[in-house]
């Protein structure tokens, strides 16, 4: 022990910063991410893990804004970076010059291949998506019951709207099972009708955790549902294609669950504004009929209506005397000429000339009476009928 040379922690970390750093040039370490949290500065602390070994890791926050995802817990990622040693700490981590997900861009483009399969038939049509009931009496829940997500639904239920019935439908939601017992829970909660709306989801995770949910069984359940399915996969820049099929798209389980149910609350004080606005419109539209009307007493409204009506009353009482005036001198006028035409025609009337003595002389022929206008019209032993005003008298002509 004595003749070993004496270190003290400081030139020991120093030499371990060396060996590290001047032996390890830039390196690619692919791993998953976990304890992700980024700090107040901006800089994004978290560890890279395989099945035998953790190593810490940092990206500056230069880097990190930088970056065109978000890292998260577990998630597969690639790193570039170099060694260092935080003499502080007495630990060593990569410092992270660049990131990628590891594996995601095959991920992606089978994902968008089968997007666009599925599409081609017609199963993200938008007329096919149905409403979403707004007061539910049952939601069923498509998730693992040991997960957080489905704690996070009954908690958000309770809270927002206690009455309403939860079935939790059990599923994995990752691994090679899952999207095959995922579909089969979807086809039972329509077979047996066990809800009014389904939540599909899980929680957050990777992009391998959140494939069971892009699976072609689960995507074509999600779409031939006629219970009315949200999708809640992950967190909000998560997505899968069960999203596109679903009749609705929520960020969160959490969301799904705020979408699915009303807050009673909520209903409960806007019915109570709604009250309050209209007993204040009622309120102040009486006061403002009461208003218009306060100034018109009965004596008031009387006097009103006379004087409105007495001047009409008048014109019409001057109309009506105009109109017997006029009626009289027009009967008076038909009268005159009434007694005139009589009189001119008693002057011309045949029995006016009998009165006056003279008679009527007719011969009667064979043909019939012939009327005597002159002596020459007779001839000796004719048959005369004279008529004078009264009687007739039967003579013969000489």
């Amino acid at each position: 022990m004595n003749a070993a040379r004496r270190l003290t922690v400081s030139e020991l970390t120093e030499f371990i910063r060396r060996c590290l750093e001047g032996n390890f040039g830039v390196l690619a370490v692919e791993g998953e991410v976990s304890n992700c949290r980024p700090s107040s500065t901006g800089h994004l602390y978290f560890t890279l893990k395989d099945p035998g070994a953790v190593i810490s890791a940092v990206m500056f926050s230069n880097k990190f804004r930088s970056l065109a995802f978000e890292p998260k817990d577990g998630m597969l990622v690639r790193v570039r970076g170099r060694l260092s040693v935080y003499p502080q700490r007495g630990n060593y981590q990569i410092v992270c010059e660049e990131m990628e997900p590891a594996g995601a861009g095959d991920i992606l483009a089978m994902l968008e291949k089968r997007k666009r399969a599925l599409a081609a038939e017609g199963l993200f049509d938008g007329d096919r998506k149905k409403p979403i009931p707004r007061f539910p009496e049952t939601v069923g829940v498509v998730s693992s019951p040991t997960g957080a997500a489905v704690q996070d639904i009954l908690n958000i239920l309770r809270r927002r709207a206690s009455g309403i019935r939860v079935i939790i439908l059990p599923a994995p939601v990752q691994g090679q099972e899952a999207a095959g017992i995922i579909a089969r829970r979807i086809e039972q909660a329509n077979a047996w009708k066990l809800a009014d709306v389904l939540i599909v989801g899980r929680g957050g995770g990777s992009l391998e955790d959140l494939l069971p949910f892009s699976e072609e069984i689960v995507v074509r359940a999600v779409a031939d549902s006629e219970i009315p399915v949200v999708s809640a996969v992950g967190h909000e820049i998560d997505w899968a294609l069960s999203d596109f099929a679903a009749d609705l798209r929520a960020p969160t389980p959490s969301a799904a669950a705020e979408l699915v149910s009303e807050s009673r609350t909520a209903i409960l004080e806007e019915i109570r504004n709604t009250a309050e606005r209209i007993q204040g419109i009622m309120a102040s539209r009486l006061e403002r009929a009461r208003l218009l009307v306060k100034p018109f007493s009965l004596e008031d409204l009387e006097y009103r209506f006379r004087s409105i009506l007495q001047p009409r009353l008048v014109r019409f009482d001057d109309a009506r005397e105009g109109l017997i005036t006029a009626l009289q001198g027009r009967i008076g006028k038909l009268r005159n000429r009434l007694e005139l035409v009589s009189a001119s025609l008693e002057a011309v009337s045949p029995l006016a000339v009998l009165e006056r003595g003279f008679s009527v002389v007719t011969v009667q022929t064979d043909g019939g009476a012939r009327l005597v206008r002159r002596a020459g019209d007779v001839r000796p032993g004719d048959s005369l009928i004279i008529r004078p005003q009264e009687g007739i008298v039967a003579a013969v002509a000489e």
